[in-house]
């Protein structure tokens, strides 16, 4: 007679992970539980939404932040026109 091989913790526990939701439906309080699975999903669904967009915001944020950086930088200006100096004022003398 050949002997079936001893199965290994994992397929014992997918084994006994599929009973359980062969049963769950005929349990009490099954509808309950389900519909609170399906809400949580629901929700968990809206909130990856809700952080991909953070993750794009987030990423704009960055890029603004490395141009103001690059716009705020001391860097090489132009030779700017400066106006010519001003003669002193001298004062007018009173009349003799």
């Amino acid at each position: 007679m050949a002997k079936n091989p001893p199965k290994d913790i994992l397929s014992r526990v997918a084994d006994l992970g599929e009973e359980a939701l062969h049963k769950l439906p005929h349990l009490p309080g099954s509808d309950r539980l389900m519909e609170m699975v399906n809400q949580s999903r629901t929700r968990l669904d809206e909130m990856q939404k809700r952080l991909r967009g953070l993750d794009m915001l987030e990423r704009r944020v960055d890029t603004l932040e490395q141009r103001l950086a690059k716009l705020e930088k001391p860097g090489t200006r132009s030779a700017a026109k400066e106006p010519a100096a001003r003669k002193p004022a001298t004062p007018k003398k009173p009349p003799a």
